[in-house]
């Protein structure tokens, strides 16, 4: 997905969605005047997406045609992943060690921990 560059229109657009939020009460007029200067100044779509990340609709009309390219990972990006896609071997692994450990005693915890933590990462995951 290419990183589109953002139209006059598509700015304007931006501007009205978070004047909506002050409205409503989701930002403050500070927060307004910072992301709004933020979009004045975005030449791409993918700026806009920061903007927004914390934001329930209304959405600019740029970031739901989809034209939005997947921002860099950053290292908490990568971490998060790593953690989410590894939660589950090491679930696995702490309850062998906690079974183990116990000497069976605490067999209903070696067995929910990794459930529970597989549940978690699913629902992450969405």
């Amino acid at each position: 997905m290419s990183d589109m560059r953002l139209s006059d229109a598509e700015r304007q657009d931006a501007l009205d969605v978070l004047e909506e939020h002050v409205r409503s009460g989701r930002l403050d007029i500070d927060e307004y005047g910072t992301r709004s200067a933020k979009v004045t100044a975005a030449k791409r779509v993918s700026e806009l997406v920061p903007l927004f990340d914390d934001l329930p609709s209304p959405r600019p009309s740029a970031l739901l045609n989809g034209a939005a390219a997947p921002l860099a990972p950053t290292q908490d990006n990568a971490l998060a992943n790593f953690l989410t896609r590894s939660a589950v071997p090491i679930a696995i692994v702490l309850a062998i060690a906690v079974l183990i450990l116990s000497r069976g005693r605490l067999l209903i915890i070696s067995v929910a921990l990794p459930l529970v933590i597989a549940a978690l990462a699913r629902v992450r995951r969405r």
